[in-house]
């Protein structure tokens, strides 16, 4: 750590550029300066200059593969994104984590000598400050109080894990304070999900952490305990393709109901298996048990399961294509992996709400402007869906056209260009 002031001095040179952002963000390290700066003068204004601090940054994710596979014992494919959760930090001798965040007029404020669940903090970023301080100390790692002023690019709704980016965020302002980075990438990834899952209330996997604290592309296989993580070298830019997730708007609020009835049917399905959780039951065993299992499983858990056990293997083979550099057969899984997840898994829209279906129009729209235009493309819905995003890849010079037909429709900065970020969470001193 550094005194405020030669942090500053040391971003102004230049030392950033070389030391941080050709992991995090090579292809704008003037842009990334600037927010360095505009970052680190608003908390020197609140602060003493004499403070030490450093700044970190926690990117977030991409899914690849394996739509809603993790939380069955399954394999996902998954990717850190250039998009990330920026933040200087300061520790403070008192227990207390306060965090200012850009956009946001609120603090947010915990005291980390008071780690029990909070019923009032359900569904509030305070529950994950306070649920990732929790697992720390449950592991025997140290916790303790910092100021910090963040903003992060990693859009609320946007698919791309702006709770894992946070999450990962504090595991690292915590591991580089005050545990000399004893935690390892396991370790804040699971902070983040019993975060999330414990404190805020939400069920989750933890494909999204292990994507956020890793960086780079990853295979995950959670049918290992631990998970088996292995990394994938792979350049969608250099095959001729633009990666791209599209905003179809849409509220994530009422939602949750929706996305715990996947896991929840798919148990259903594995528990007439005889086993938990579907990982641990494989395709052919399913298909022997159908007539039985329909007696006792909703058809859809059965169309659910079906899903689970097909992008399972999908995964697997997509990794294969990539380092083979066959992308025209990875593009060709993925959309067979859009197609499941429509209508097998059945997660495009809420069957709630079926007047809106963003997920469905946008991929309609996108496979109509693949045909009109003779290319090769995929496409398929992001992340958890039911509203919100999906992913793209587009013909690099097609791109711009592209993304003027989307936009068209669901409003000017819809289309998000991603890249991959080699780098996990990062630390500049």
């Amino acid at each position: 750590m550094r005194p405020l002031r030669e942090l500053h001095a040391r971003i102004e040179s230049g030392e950033a550029q070389k030391d941080f952002f050709e992991k995090s963000s090579p292809q704008e390290p003037a842009g990334e300066t600037r927010r360095m700066v505009s970052l680190l003068s608003s908390f020197r204004n609140r602060l003493d200059d004499e403070r030490s601090a450093v700044f970190v940054s926690a990117p977030g994710r991409t899914e690849l593969a394996g739509n809603h596979t993790d939380h069955n014992r399954g394999s996902v494919l998954a990717g850190a994104c250039n998009l990330d959760t920026l933040g200087v930090i300061s520790p403070r001798n008192d227990g207390i984590i306060r965090i200012l965040s850009a956009g946001y007029d609120s603090i947010i404020e915990v005291d980390t000598q008071e780690l029990d669940i909070q019923s009032t903090e359900r569904g509030n970023p305070e529950a994950l400050v306070r649920g990732v301080a929790a697992f720390f100390a449950d592991q025997d790692l140290k916790v303790g109080g910092f100021d910090a002023s963040l903003e992060s690019r990693v859009l609320p709704g946007s698919g791309l894990s702006s709770s894992a980016a946070f999450e990962v965020f504090i595991g690292t302002a915590l591991n580089t304070l005050y545990n000399r980075n004893k935690a390892g990438v396991l370790d804040i990834a699971k902070a983040g999900q019993f975060a999330e899952n414990e404190y805020f209330g939400k069920p989750c996997g933890l494909m999204d952490q292990i994507a956020c604290a890793h960086g780079g592309i990853v295979a995950i296989d959670f049918s290992c305990d631990p998970p088996e993580i292995d990394s994938v070298q792979t350049d969608f830019r250099e095959a001729g393709y633009t990666l791209c997730v599209i905003d179809t708007g849409g509220d994530h609020a009422d939602l949750t109901d929706d996305y715990a009835s996947v896991p929840e049917e798919m148990r259903s399905v594995a528990e007439g298996l005889g086993h938990t959780l579907l990982g641990e039951s494989s395709l052919e065993a399913f298909r022997t048990a159908l007539p039985t299992l329909r007696e006792r499983c909703s058809d859809r858990a059965l169309l659910r399961a079906l899903h689970f056990f097909r992008d399972n293997e999908r995964v697997s083979q997509m990794v294969t294509a990539l380092r083979a550099k066959q992308t025209e057969a990875y593009l060709k899984l993925v959309n067979e992996s859009g197609l499941s997840s429509a209508t097998n898994l059945q997660n495009y829209f809420s069957t709630r709400n079926p007047d809106t279906q963003g997920i469905s129009l946008a991929c309609a729209l996108g496979s109509d402007y693949f045909a009109t235009n003779r290319l090769s493309g995929a496409l398929r819905v992001h992340g958890g869906g039911f509203a919100g995003t999906i992913q793209a890849y587009v013909p690099t010079d097609h791109a711009k056209g592209f993304t003027e037909c989307m936009e068209a429709v669901f409003g000017a900065g819809s289309v998000i260009e991603l890249r991959i970020r080699e780098a996990g969470p990062m630390v500049f001193s």
